[in-house]
């Protein structure tokens, strides 16, 4: 088989739904309720049809199982987030649920793994946390202090007292923002995709494969898309690469996402999230416009 028929293959099984197993036509008797039925689970009590002697794999799975990951296909989502991610979640909000992880728990057991991986769970034990934050804290550290000669006046910079405790103030508060914004980043990464699902959905809610597209199912599409840049993100800061091609890739994830999901070109998908930016950084900049002069009038009263 040639590269070509095996891209071919590749489209169309991740085009493919997932199949669920047919229903086995095997007598079986439930060791826990003792009802004999055919199929792949007792109706009486749900036990599967599969129960047997404990193998490493069954105690692995149940010890998943504890922290919620050995149902509802955690694996199975994974591999088609990285392998057919449009598809599985154009699937997903089709109604086939059972076979897929619920996408909010994936998140926030996501964001718990990368806490854990970027806090020192990683092959270098280097606390990445904290090395971010003193990076962006030498990037917005505006002046170096002086002594002063006076009371009143800096040698080197003729700046008063004053204005060295406004611009200390102003470091201060930066690096305080600064280290909130690395500590609650679950929250404000939901915040963002609240922010930025708007003008996505706008543009993005009469696409060809779903044109009847709510705001809560593009919402949930949205956090599915984010659990794949998540999943990305936490292996390459599990093995210390270089978060630049992190920068990279994760983008390119999100444009392959929606286009599958949506129907669109790919052309058409990113003049969707270019527009998407655009509107939000002209938003944000006049909340910025706006609050700077709220905290003008309040001081100059």
């Amino acid at each position: 088989m040639n590269l070509k028929e095996k891209y071919r293959v590749f489209k169309e099984w991740q085009q493919r739904p997932y199949q669920v197993a047919p229903l086995t036509q095997e007598e079986h008797t439930c060791a826990t309720c003792g009802t004999s039925y055919q199929g792949n689970y007792c109706p009486r009590c749900g036990q599967s049809s599969r129960i047997g002697r404990y193998s490493m794999k069954t105690a692995f799975l149940l010890f998943l199982d504890v922290w919620g990951l050995g149902n509802r296909g955690m694996f199975r989502s994974i591999r088609d987030l990285l392998l057919r991610p449009g598809y599985m979640i154009r699937d997903y909000l089709g109604g086939m649920q059972m076979a897929y992880f619920p996408p909010f728990k994936m998140f926030f057991l996501l964001a718990t793994l990368s806490i854990l991986v970027n806090g020192g769970l990683n092959i270098k034990g280097d606390n990445q946390f904290e090395t971010a934050v003193q990076t962006y804290e030498r990037s917005f550290d505006m002046s170096i202090r002086t002594v002063p000669a006076d009371e009143n006046t800096s040698v080197e910079t003729g700046k008063d007292k004053a204005d060295i405790e406004l611009q200390d103030r102003i470091n201060n508060n930066v690096r305080s923002f600064i280290r909130f914004v690395f500590d609650h980043q679950t929250i404000i990464e939901l915040v963002w995709l609240l922010v930025l699902s708007l003008p996505l959905y706008v543009l993005f809610r009469n696409c060809p494969a779903i044109p009847d597209l709510y705001y809560t199912e593009f919402f949930v599409a949205m956090i599915y898309i984010t659990n794949l840049m998540n999943i990305v993100s936490t292996v390459f800061s599990f093995f210390c690469v270089d978060l630049s091609i992190n920068g990279l890739l994760t983008p390119l994830l999100s444009i392959i996402a929606l286009k599958q999901l949506c129907g669109y070109s790919y052309l058409r998908t990113i003049l969707g999230l270019i527009a998407s930016f655009i509107i939000i950084s002209i938003a944000v900049m006049i909340i910025m416009v706006l609050v700077g002069v709220v905290i003008g009038i309040v001081m100059a009263i």
